[in-house]
């Protein structure tokens, strides 16, 4: 709700304060007197563009204000997503310097003009002749539609589960891309881990085989010098062990004359079986040493297999390759593991396309039951307020692709002049007709739309009388539910206000200079009365403006 409006050097005015109150709220006033002047410098804090051309003192800046209380949870949301003071009581501010250089708050917070604009429109709805933007869009539309039909709660689910469908949908592209990356390289990839898998290697069995064909390509000499050790040791005709035996029994016989003879007769002895151990080391060590062919033909084989594998992946061990099939098999798993992904997350997906159908069903269906009785409403109400010959009727078209709104498409289509052709409301409705429209529209929207601060701008143009009457009656009610402010010329609109606001000129100082007043009851009676027979009302119209104030 918009509480308090203050307006300092802009136009013709110098400095004015307005309180505002719920319920509907009327602006009346001379011709020329500034009303529309008002709308001017709100609209600046609702985010249009301003240049210096409307400061009245060139030599100051100007300042317009806005003092907002409000509790809706969007406004509270715009105040958090934008780092901004969240409070229930809210200051929308806008300076112009006389440089031209405009600047914008909110909560005192500097904000870009986006972000006003942005924000002011979750604050007030300003609805001016030939605006029509607002009525001609379909999101629009839609939301009067599910309003009525009480789809709150439905399309919250329903959203959710289409969001978590488009993002099913997102994640499956990306990868299915990569899928196809990495399958470009799978054929290649499961070959070369086939070919180190077929080949079969065992821990350093290269390694192991360099070494045994060593011995067996040198089989003849080592089998050579091993006999001949061996048969120094022990087969000659005078080994080396049967001599140091002999030794180790000499020196044993002299061993009492000296203690430590022992010692060294000991020592010989061991060398003496430790030489005899060795002999046998060796004999049996030649007998393991063969010479086999086709046992070096097979390792040959199996070395020139390792070597290409070496030289194909770059690396020079047994353990290496065993590390590149090890990583070969990773690759291999992770486009497997992702194609299974891919299926799982499919079928996810298609069970979301189910769920978010079966919501969307069940949304069009309830927005199908408010159509007629939305046209027959909108219809009836349009003869009182003085379009007899206008129709409108309200365009579904179903079962199209899933959209956020669900799977139906909204238009409003209007008929001005009973031709029975029905056009989108923004190609064929006039200012007024769409004012008139728009004001019927939100006021049985009204207790199920979340509507901000209602401005309407002169939308009684071209209209009197009965029509007229019937126009404040819609604002009237409309207002039971939502702050309403409207200027107006007419009587019958300005009759039905609870605060009622006149705006003025006058001469100070030389200038003529805009000011506002609310005005008390009396005032009230006296303003209508010359709204309905001119500067000198007549008793008659006293009487009538009393009798229309009190109903």
């Amino acid at each position: 709700m918009l509480q308090r409006l203050s307006i300092q050097n802009y136009a013709i005015i110098t400095s004015i304060d307005i309180d505002f109150t719920g319920g509907l709220t009327i602006i009346t006033g001379e011709t020329g007197a500034g009303k529309s002047i008002l709308i001017g410098a709100l609209s600046l804090i609702l985010g249009q563009r301003s240049e210096a051309s409307v400061l009245m003192d060139k030599t100051k800046k100007c300042l317009i204000e806005g003092t907002f209380k409000t509790v809706q949870p969007v406004v509270k949301k715009f105040l958090q997503e934008n780092d901004l003071e969240i409070s229930d009581e809210i200051i929308v501010r806008r300076e112009i310097a006389p440089s031209g250089k405009s600047r914008a708050f909110i909560n005192d917070s500097l904000v870009t003009l986006t972000q006003l604009k942005e924000f002011a429109s979750l604050l007030v709805d300003l609805h001016q002749q030939f605006d029509s933007i607002e009525l001609g869009r379909n999101d629009f539309q839609m939301q009067v539609i599910d309003a009525l039909a009480g789809n709150s709660n439905d399309l919250h689910q329903y959203i959710q589960v289409y969001n978590n469908w488009l993002k099913g949908q997102k994640e499956i592209q990306v990868w299915k891309e990569e899928s196809l990356a990495s399958g470009k390289e799978k054929d290649y990839h499961s070959f070369l881990f086939n070919e180190l898998n077929e080949a079969a290697f065992k821990a350093n069995e290269l390694e192991d085989i360099e070494a045994e064909l060593k011995v067996m390509n040198n089989a003849e000499s080592i089998k050579s010098t091993l006999s001949k050790v061996y048969y120094a040791l022990q087969e000659s005709d005078d080994p080396i062990t049967q001599q140091l035996k002999v030794l180790s029994n000499q020196l044993h016989t002299i061993s009492t004359s000296h203690p430590d003879l022992e010692h060294l007769v000991a020592r010989l002895h061991s060398a003496q079986i430790e030489l005899q151990d060795i002999a046998d080391e060796i004999d049996r060590f030649n007998d393991t040493i063969k010479f086999n062919p086709e046992r070096i033909n097979s390792m040959n084989e199996r070395l020139s297999v390792g070597y290409k594998l070496f030289k194909k992946h770059g690396v020079n061990t047994t353990s290496e390759l065993f590390q590149v099939q090890d990583a070969l098999a990773d690759k291999l798993k992770g486009v497997t593991d992702l194609e299974t992904r891919i299926n799982e997350r499919e079928k996810e997906v298609k069970e979301l396309y189910t769920q978010a159908i079966k919501f969307a069903s069940l949304i069009s269906a309830k927005r199908s039951k408010q159509i007629k009785p939305l046209e027959e409403k909108v219809n009836d109400m349009l003869v009182k307020v003085g379009m007899p010959n206008a129709k409108i009727k309200v365009s579904v078209i179903p079962e199209r692709p899933l959209s956020l709104s669900g799977t139906d498409q909204i238009d409003f289509l209007f008929d001005a002049n009973k031709s029975n052709r029905f056009e989108p409301v923004s190609k064929v409705a006039s200012g007024g007709e769409l004012s008139r429209l728009m004001l019927i529209i939100k006021s049985l929207v009204a207790k199920n739309l979340q509507l901000p601060t209602l401005l309407f701008d002169e939308i009684d143009s071209g209209i009197s009388g009965e029509a007229a009457r019937q126009v404040g009656i819609v604002m009237k009610n409309l207002s039971l539910q939502h702050q309403v402010i409207s200027i107006t010329h007419q009587a019958q609109i300005a009759a039905k206000a609870a605060s009622h606001y006149f705006v003025y000129k006058e001469n100070i100082g030389g200038k003529l200079i805009t000011s506002i007043r609310l005005l008390s009851t009396e005032d009230r009676v006296t303003a209508i009365a010359t709204m309905l027979s001119g500067e000198r009302p007549t008793a008659a119209a006293f009487e009538n403006a009393r009798e229309m104030i009190g109903n």
